[in-house]
């Protein structure tokens, strides 16, 4: 995924946070395994420095990636599905027409036009590109980014963290707790809430891996987890069950607290 990087939103709550980053070439790997359950209980994110994964391995899926990215939309969709879900191109009006009227009104009134258009670009949240609020629905993710900001996470009701890029390496893997994690935690880890948003300074690229379980799986609380004074929070499902259910609501909207799931 590439995006064009962010500016502060004025409207919105923005505040600075130090996001926890885990060093996996630590020799206590109990030690490591701590720090990744805080970090899952806290944040349900974390930043993993000293994978293992070679940097030139990185760098070579940038470029590479990049390359791609540039190459012509017709050369572009060769790789992708014959009928994406959810894209599409339609010219309407303003009432949900087709909009030939507007397109007649274009030629003998591009004044008024020209006007409207000027109020749409004064409203820089509601316009703003990127990749909306949203959790995963895996289990986890693991995303790489080049060292543009654009990442957000939302730890607390409309206030939102800026992920800043580390100045120090430029493979640090992010890592984010997904909607099934969270179910398999019994609520103890915490599915989190994030975006990228972009503008027009500088091209941000992302490449992410998504880990889920088998289509189906049976996902229900782990034993350990669930006791007389924890009772499971989530009834049993199958990955293909909620997968189903999550994509078929809008992007922002909660899947793992929604009521069939608890």
């Amino acid at each position: 995924m590439v995006l064009v990087t962010p500016t502060p939103i004025p409207t919105e709550k923005m505040r600075e946070i130090e996001l926890p980053v885990i060093d996996l070439s630590v020799g206590n790997r109990s030690e490591v395994s701590k720090l990744i359950v805080k970090a899952s209980e806290e944040f349900g994110f974390f930043k993993v420095i000293n994978h293992g994964v070679p940097e030139d391995v990185i760098t070579k899926m940038e470029q590479e990636s990049f390359k791609f990215f540039a190459k012509p939309v017709s050369e572009k969709q060769k790789v992708g599905p014959a009928n994406p879900y959810g894209y599409g191109s339609k010219t309407i009006g303003l009432n949900g027409d087709v909009g030939e009227v507007e397109y007649l009104l274009l030629s003998t009134n591009s004044l008024s036009i020209s006007q409207r258009a000027k109020t749409i670009s004064n409203d820089p949240v509601k316009f703003r590109i990127g990749f909306g609020e949203h959790s995963d629905s895996q289990i986890l993710t693991l995303l790489t980014s080049n060292d543009v900001p654009g990442l957000q996470i939302s730890l607390e009701d409309g206030m939102w963290f800026p992920v800043s890029p580390d100045p120090t390496t430029t493979t640090a893997f992010s890592v984010f707790v997904g909607d099934v994690l969270q179910a398999m935690a019994n609520g103890r880890f915490v599915s989190v809430r994030h975006r990228a948003l972009a503008n027009s300074y500088r091209p941000r690229l992302s490449m992410a891996y998504f880990g889920a379980p088998p289509l189906h799986a049976r996902i229900t609380p782990l034993p350990e987890l669930v006791c007389q004074y924890r009772p499971s929070r989530y009834r049993a499902f199958t990955w293909a069950e909620y997968k189903k259910a999550a994509y078929s609501l809008r992007l922002g909207d909660s899947y793992i607290f929604s009521t069939p799931w608890q």
